[in-house]
Order: C-alpha cells, then structure tokens, then sequence
C-alpha cells in the first residue's frame, strides 16, 4: 500500500481538506480521491491528490 495526500484549498488559498490515505496504486487512490470529494462536496474547489512519487493524479483548478 502507498499512501496519497489529498489537497483541497479555496481561491484565497485557505486549505479546507488536508488529509493522507493508503491505495494499492495510482487508479485506485485516483477512485478514493475523488470519492472523497464527492462525500465533502468539495469537488469543485480547487484541489490536487499527489502519489507519494510526486506524481499528481488527480487536479481540478
């Protein structure tokens, strides 16, 4: 399991969603991020989801 960090921020730049959690890989992290979103109803606001490589797969601007 990798663990992911889940982003989400306002336009002021204000950070309304911080959190880390695990996923076998970059699809599924993909599918709980956006999940996740969707339970916050913050899917619209900005916000990025980052491997633990770096590699950001998940972003909405």
């Amino acid at each position: 399991m990798k663990t992911y960090v889940l982003t989400v921020f306002t336009k002021t730049g204000e950070k309304l969603l911080d959190e880390s959690f695990t996923a076998e890989n970059n699809d599924e992290a993909k599918k709980i991020g956006e999940a996740r979103l969707a339970e916050e109803g913050l899917s619209e606001h900005t916000h990025r989801c980052v491997s633990p490589e770096a590699k950001m797969i998940l972003f909405h601007r």
